[in-house]
């Protein structure tokens, strides 16, 4: 059972926003809120309204057991929204555009079901540590640098 909500227009762009869904993804939806009150983003504010809305509509249909505890955040994207575009006068006869960005956020919740959101996050966690592993073994070596030319003269000299 999967509920969702979403805010559209939003005034932020997308970019940031993300920054702060990539955070709660995956997560038990009162981690989230939590994640997302202590978060110094203003979008912080936007996107808990948005999950508290999103329980909400999963408590509301046929199906729900009641325990918001095992509702975990399933999905949650935001997509860019249209932009106001003004114009700001600059020295000399110019202009300067200033875009007004906007962003649509959804949130999608869903009763987590064994070993669904725990192995999503054990297996990226392996990717992330085979990831390092092979960084660090294909790390490039550091050049060797060439002498300086004052201890190049000291030895032809000698």
């Amino acid at each position: 059972m999967e509920a969702s909500a979403t805010a559209r227009y939003v005034r932020t762009s997308a970019q940031k926003a993300k920054l702060v869904l990539d955070v709660i993804r995956g997560r038990n939806v009162n981690s989230a809120l939590a994640v997302l009150r202590y978060t110094r983003k203003a979008v912080a504010r936007d996107i808990e309204k948005v999950l508290r809305s999103a329980i909400a509509n999963a408590q509301q249909r046929d199906g729900f057991n009641g325990d918001v505890e095992r509702l975990v955040v399933t999905a949650c994207y935001a997509n860019g929204g249209p932009s106001q575009k003004r114009v700001r006068p600059a020295p000399m006869g110019r202009a300067f555009r200033i875009v007004k960005r906007t962003a649509h956020l959804t949130v999608q919740v869903g009763e987590r079901t064994v070993g669904s959101v725990e192995a999503v996050q054990l297996e990226s966690e392996e990717d992330d540590t085979e990831e390092r592993q092979v960084a660090q073994s294909t790390s490039v070596s550091k050049k060797k640098r060439s002498p300086r030319k004052s201890a190049v003269k000291r030895q032809k000299s000698n």
